[in-house]
């Protein structure tokens, strides 16, 4: 269904240069070429290259994975620190990661490991809205309600579906098996707002039940209530509703999209797929979602957000991501790279899987590990970055950047330039504030291919 998960909001004095104002304000002197198009030139020149990724697949390990225990091993580290998992070598001499991915260890020279992400938020939920809008949160962790989604800055699917639009009848910006959790169209409004799949594809019985009229409703009342509905709206202010009004419409243009397109549905049919093909990515929460984003991004999806959760690791860290954790997660992974390449489709398809923090290098009392920002490894696979690189490096205990730290506006930014999306571009808030997609941070120039 379509939802507004809750966005964010920083305060809005937005340090915005007075460059940037000029700027702004210079549209009139262009000669006829618009704000929009003149900085679609500018993101042009500055990547320098053409634009390769036409979609994002962005996986969210929710509550915080354990860097030390996956991607960034520290074997000569004391015992409180290292943990019982062991380096194994890759398909890329010289980088090790985990024994418990071994799957991901045989494609290492098709992603890129980035080991020196750094931010200083270690909540989940403002995290996370860290991560997802690069503007810290008006609320404390935990606390995400009652601030009117329209003075919430936009998240990075907002942005990615506002400046390149829809490429087909599937839904542009699509959630799953629920919300990435704050963030979300804020400003920008209910029309880049996510399509959220609120039941999960490995179930058996799934099915998005927005894709279907109900079986009370035949095609012509369907046809009826439709005709009712657009006169209703020709009353109202030439067409032009506002306030919930607005909203509704928007909503309801939006499902009639859906329920009317056979292709829409198809895309979701993950039951056509062979048997062979779900094995391959797991009978697992997120290998179902990671299979599912591919047959969305086939179809024309611009972003697919997956959210895979119990990361928070406080208890019994290591037996958790050796069982439970990690193993699908690999699998999920390895075969939604594997797939999309021999598809043709990783090069236009970006890949980033994270989560809104690491853990900590010091194993806690109950044999966990416990929230950490300052340092964490990020994953990029396709849609112009280079594969089988390492980018940045960690202390001795991966407790901090010891090469240059990335923050989250340089991740964010990473991506927007890899989908040819100026990241300094100029919005207008409802209450008239100039404020730029990302808030600073410049694309990480290591990752570009």
């Amino acid at each position: 269904m379509f939802r507004i998960p809750f966005g964010k909001q920083d305060h809005l004095c937005n340090q915005v240069s007075r460059r940037d104002a000029l700027t702004v304000g210079a549209t009139g002197l262009l000669g006829g070429l618009s704000l929009p198009a003149m900085l679609d030139l500018q993101a042009q020149a500055a990547n320098g290259k053409a634009v390769k990724a036409k979609s994002c697949i962005f996986i969210m390990l929710e509550g915080g994975p354990s860097h030390l225990d996956m991607w960034d091993l520290k074997p000569d580290a004391a015992a409180e620190i290292r943990g019982p998992f062991q380096p194994i070598a890759t398909s890329v001499a010289g980088t090790q990661i985990s024994e418990l991915l071994p799957r991901c260890a045989k494609i290492v020279d098709k992603f890129a490991i980035m080991r020196s992400h750094s931010h200083r938020d270690n909540g989940h939920q403002t995290g996370r809205h860290q991560v997802l809008t690069g503007y810290p949160p008006p609320f404390r962790d935990g606390q995400a309600k009652g601030v009117p989604f329209n003075e919430l800055y936009p998240s990075l699917g907002s942005m990615v579906i506002r400046e390149l639009g829809p490429r087909g009848v599937v839904p542009p910006y699509v959630e799953m098996p629920e919300p990435l959790g704050p963030g979300g169209p804020g400003f920008f409004g209910p029309l880049y707002a996510p399509f959220t799949i609120e039941t999960d594809p490995v179930d058996p019985t799934f099915q998005v039940r927005d894709l279907s009229l109900s079986k009370y409703i035949d095609q012509e009342r369907f046809q009826r209530r439709k005709r009712l509905l657009q006169g209703a709206d020709a009353l109202g202010e030439g067409g032009q509703g506002a306030g919930r009004a607005a909203t509704m419409q928007a909503y309801y243009e939006k499902a009639l999209e859906l329920v009317t397109s056979p292709e829409a549905k198809r895309a979701f049919r993950i039951q056509d797929e062979k048997d062979t093909v779900r094995d391959r990515y797991g009978m697992t929460s997120i290998g179902q979602c990671s299979l599912l984003s591919r047959r969305l991004v086939e179809a024309g999806s611009r972003f697919v957000g997956i959210a895979h959760g119990s990361w928070d690791t406080h208890v019994d860290n290591f037996t958790g991501h050796e069982k439970a954790l990690v193993p699908p997660t690999d699998q999920a992974f390895s075969a939604l790279v594997e797939d999309l390449e021999q598809r043709g489709l990783l090069d236009e398809t970006l890949v980033v899987m994270m989560g809104e923090m690491g853990r900590t290098p010091r194993i806690n009392k109950d044999a966990g590990r416990d929230h950490w920002a300052a340092c964490q490894t990020v994953i990029f696979a396709g849609g112009g970055t280079k594969p089988g690189i390492v980018i940045g490096a960690s202390d001795a205990t991966a407790s901090y950047p010891t090469t240059t730290p990335y923050s989250i506006q340089d991740l964010l930014s990473t991506v927007l330039t890899l989908m040819g999306i100026n990241p300094a571009k100029i919005y207008q808030t409802p209450l008239g504030r100039p404020v730029s997609l990302v808030n600073g941070g410049k694309p990480v120039k290591e990752l570009l291919a």
